[in-house]
């Protein structure tokens, strides 16, 4: 029989069993407060097609059979590509994104994927609070204040507070895979890791040093052996995925951000910024962490991005200049390779901004080096095609082009649905007409820009 006194324990007979009614009342009150706020920042064109858009083209494709591609992130797509939509398994190796077809299916919104967000986090913060009441059985309200604190810590605030990213799967995974860890059930943490796979090709280095942590743990043989499984499958799946897999579906045949790790802004610049990063890390426990054996966990990403020749990852930084090639932060922050070279009309460095696909999303409005203006992203539900001397939009909304065409060539801008990448109803800029707070910057020189 067991007797309910207080909402934190249940006493069974033979001891005490700490309830779920308090973590789960803190993850629900996060989800409700994470929902809300990612809502509310799309409804104010506050996010934007770097990411939101991207993902909202991808889980559209998912949906439909289909595999990735995303026509906003041609943006920053390597020299050379004329498609229409860059196939994104080209770009990340993130198939765990798929889950959400289904869903989007049901319900065809890009809010959907700001709603599975929230929901991932929250489920987080639930395994997170029965783990510490697990673990800390003599602290009173250990379950909902350590839940609390995972909720609503700084890398926590920054996932939710920027759009949606696939790496919000990796939450859950890796709570219950540090839950079954402590708990002594390594076959099963070792299961629970290998999903990371799934979620991003960076992750493999998480999972592979996971593993090395189950076998330091295992005290048997089959715990020893899954922990060696997890450890060399992950790194092998990592190799073969940065390799063989994305460089199948990029357009170049490589993987982009290669070139990102040890060159130009490296491993040895911007401590006095990093190390503020690893300070905001370890203040959630108050240093804490560093005696766990999970600690190990934080090395791959922090070494990854702090040997990253892109500043945003190591830094915070914006921009990184340089003199043939320049490595520019491309909308919503990624870092990408352009060319810089004079007279290379494939060269995609005119930036404009295009209102309406998740917010607000700068993207380049070249087709393919042959004209460069802004983009203009009508409400959902709307495709267009702009084209001519300035441009013209069609249907309810879609793209309109704003800016004269280069005098090489006609300008080609084409999205397919501006709806889904993520626009508002009733959002974006009704009727085409143009926001006359865009511009854009072409060689550092403010251009002039013709009305549609």
């Amino acid at each position: 029989m067991i007797e309910i006194t207080a909402p934190e324990t249940l006493v069974r007979r033979g001891g005490t069993v700490p309830s779920r009614t308090a973590p789960l009342l803190v993850a629900a009150v996060l989800l409700v407060l994470h929902t809300a706020f990612a809502l509310r920042n799309h409804a104010r064109f506050r996010t934007t097609g770097y990411d939101l858009g991207i993902f909202g083209q991808a889980v559209r494709e998912w949906a439909a059979g289909r595999l990735p591609a995303s026509a906003i992130r041609t943006a920053s797509a390597p020299p050379g590509f004329e498609g229409e939509a860059l196939p994104l398994l080209g770009d990340h190796f993130h198939p765990v994104v798929a889950l959400l077809g289904p869903v989007y299916r049901l319900v065809p919104r890009v809010e959907v994927l700001l709603v599975a967000q929230a929901v991932l986090v929250s489920a987080a913060v639930y395994v997170t609070g029965r783990t510490a009441q697990r673990h800390l059985p003599g602290l009173w309200g250990a379950g909902p204040v350590v839940g609390a604190v995972c909720g609503l810590a700084w890398g926590t605030q920054s996932l939710v507070g920027f759009d949606f990213h696939e790496v919000a799967f990796a939450l859950p995974l890796l709570a219950l895979a540090c839950r079954a860890y402590l708990d002594g059930r390594l076959r099963a943490a070792a299961g629970w890791a290998a999903g990371l796979l799934l979620v991003k090709e960076d992750l493999g280095a998480t999972a592979a040093v996971f593993g090395l942590l189950v076998v330091h743990k295992a005290r048997d043989g089959r715990d020893r052996r899954a922990g060696w499984l997890l450890a060399g499958g992950a790194s092998l799946a990592a190799v073969l995925v940065l390799k063989v897999v994305v460089p199948a579906f990029a357009p170049d045949g490589r993987y982009l951000y290669a070139g990102q790790v040890g060159d130009g802004y490296g491993f040895l610049d911007g401590w006095p910024v990093k190390a503020l990063t690893v300070l905001a890390l370890l203040a959630v426990t108050g240093g804490l962490v560093v005696r766990s054996p999970l600690a190990w966990l934080l090395l791959p990403t922090l070494g990854w991005r702090f040997a990253s020749s892109c500043r945003r990852l190591g830094t915070g930084a914006a921009l990184l200049g340089g003199t043939g090639a320049s490595r520019v932060r491309g909308p919503g922050g990624r870092c990408t390779a352009r060319s810089a070279a004079a007279g290379d009309t494939r060269a995609r460095d005119a930036v404009g901004t295009a209102r309406g696909s998740a917010g607000a999303a700068a993207v380049p409005a070249d087709g393919g080096g042959r004209g460069a203006g802004l983009l203009e992203i009508g409400p959902a539900g709307s495709s267009g095609t702009g084209g001519g001397p300035a441009g013209t939009g069609r249907g309810a909304g879609g793209i309109k082009q704003l800016a004269r065409p280069a005098p090489d060539g006609p300008h080609r801008g084409t999205a397919r649905d501006a709806g889904a990448a993520g626009a508002p109803a009733g959002g974006g800029l009704a009727g085409g007409r143009p926001d006359r707070r865009l511009s854009r910057r072409s060689g550092g020189r403010r251009a002039g820009r013709s009305g549609g």
